[in-house]
């Protein structure tokens, strides 16, 4: 019985099990960072091609703000309900032994 509720070696070896807890959600921080970068970049486009419907509304330095302002809001927002929270919980899943307490979890953190 206690050998179940033992975790298994990583197939990478020793050195990798202290390592994978930093680098998980370290590298889900900088993909999910790149891809909100590019929605950031994809909302300030979107305002730039309509900047002559828009400027006729609020005017041209207007737009350029409310674009610059929302693209920023779109990253910012995103990292922060999305990003931080899933790299949290990564951390969390690798330094806990058996988060779920489920056979299928100590099944799994073995390949990684």
């Amino acid at each position: 019985m206690g050998e179940k509720n033992k975790q298994r070696k990583s197939i990478f070896g020793k050195w990798w099990e202290p390592v994978r807890k930093w680098f998980y959600p370290t590298w889900l921080l900088y993909e999910l960072s790149i891809r909100f970068y590019d929605y950031a970049i994809a909302v300030h486009n979107y305002f730039i091609e309509h900047q002559d419907y828009l400027a006729s509304y609020v005017g041209e330095i207007s737009t350029q703000t409310l674009a610059i302002f929302c693209s920023v809001a779109t990253f910012i927002i995103c990292s922060a309900f999305l990003t931080m929270p899933a790299c949290f919980l990564l951390y969390t899943f690798f330094k806990t032994e058996n988060v779920s307490a489920t056979p299928f979890e100590d099944k799994i953190k073995k390949y990684f």
